[in-house]
C-alpha cells in the first residue's frame, strides 16, 4: 500500500497521451498534492490508503472500459470508483474515464464508429459544476465507446449521436468530452501515432481539427475553468475534512 503525509488526489491515467492537462493545473492552484498512477495492466495494483484520498481523477485511454481480460488494473478502477462515490469523495471521469464511473454504477457499454472533433452538445440539466453553461456548446470530442445512464443519475448533457455526454451521481461526474485538452495538449495527441490513426479513421485531418479547436476553444476555456475549479473546491474541502 503506497503511504502519503497529506491527503492527495489520485489520478488515474491509461495512457501517456492522455494527460490531466487543465484538471491538473486547478488542482495544483488549490495547492492539492496530485499522485498519478497507471494501474490498468495490474491485476492487484499498489493503490493508496483510501481514507487519505482527497479525490479521484479517472482520465481516458484507448481501452474499453469493459476490458477486464487485456486489462485487469480496470476492475480495481471501477472498484476504487464506487468506493469513492459510497463516502462522497469528490470523483472526476474524463471519456473512459467517464465510461469506467457509468459501468461501475451499472450502465451498459455501448461500441460504435469514431466520433472525433469538434462538435455540439446540449445542455439537459443544471449543476453547480456546469451553472455557467449555455443551452449548446462545442466541445472535443474524441472517442467510440458510449454509456448508458447509471440508475438514479442526473443527465447533465446529450449530444445528436451520444445520449449520455455528461452525467452526475452522487459525488461523481463523468463527461465523455474533452474539457481538459489545452492547445500544447492537443499538439501533443497529434503527434501520436495511434491518436493520428484514429483520427484518419474518422475521415479527418490535422489542420482541419486544428482549425476547429482553435475557433472553440475560447469557449471551452471557461467552461473547463468553471468545471475544474469547482472539482478542485470539492477535493480541498475533503481534503480538510481529512486533515482534522
Amino acid at each position: 500500500m503506497v503511504r502519503m503525509s497529506k491527503p492527495e488526489v489520485l489520478v488515474l491515467q491509461h495512457a501517456t497521451w492522455e494527460k490531466p492537462g487543465r484538471i491538473l493545473s486547478y488542482l495544483e492552484e488549490c495547492e492539492l498534492p496530485v499522485q498519478t498512477l497507471s494501474i490498468a495492466t495490474q491485476k492487484k495494483p499498489d493503490l493508496p490508503d483510501f481514507d487519505e484520498v482527497a479525490g479521484l481523477v479517472v482520465m481516458g485511454g484507448p481501452m474499453g472500459a469493459t476490458d477486464f481480460d487485456k486489462f485487469p488494473g480496470l476492475k480495481a478502477e471501477a472498484k476504487l470508483v464506487r468506493a469513492a462515490i459510497s463516502v462522497g469523495k469528490p470523483v472526476l471521469g474524463v471519456c473512459l474515464g467517464h465510461q469506467i464511473i457509468a459501468t461501475a454504477l451499472g450502465a451498459k457499454l455501448h461500441s460504435g464508429d469514431p466520433q472525433i472533433g469538434i462538435g455540439s452538445i446540449k445542455r439537459v440539466d443544471k449543476h453547480d459544476y456546469f451553472s455557467m453553461w449555455s443551452k449548446n456548446l462545442a466541445v472535443l470530442n474524441w472517442h467510440s465507446d458510449t454509456v448508458s445512464l447509471p440508475q438514479d443519475a442526473q443527465l447533465l448533457a446529450r449530444s445528436e449521436r451520444t445520449k449520455v455526454e455528461a452525467f452526475r451521481f452522487g459525488s461523481a461526474l463523468g463527461m465523455q468530452f474533452h474539457l481538459e485538452v489545452t492547445p500544447q495538449l492537443l499538439e501533443e495527441w497529434l503527434e501520436e501515432p495511434m491518436m493520428v490513426k484514429q483520427l484518419k479513421a474518422a475521415r479527418g485531418s490535422k489542420s482541419q481539427l486544428r482549425e476547429a479547436y482553435a475557433e472553440a476553444n475560447s469557449m471551452i476555456a471557461p467552461l473547463a475553468e468553471s468545471v475544474f475549479s469547482g472539482f478542485a473546491a470539492r477535493c480541498a474541502t475533503y481534503s480538510k475534512a481529512l486533515s482534522r
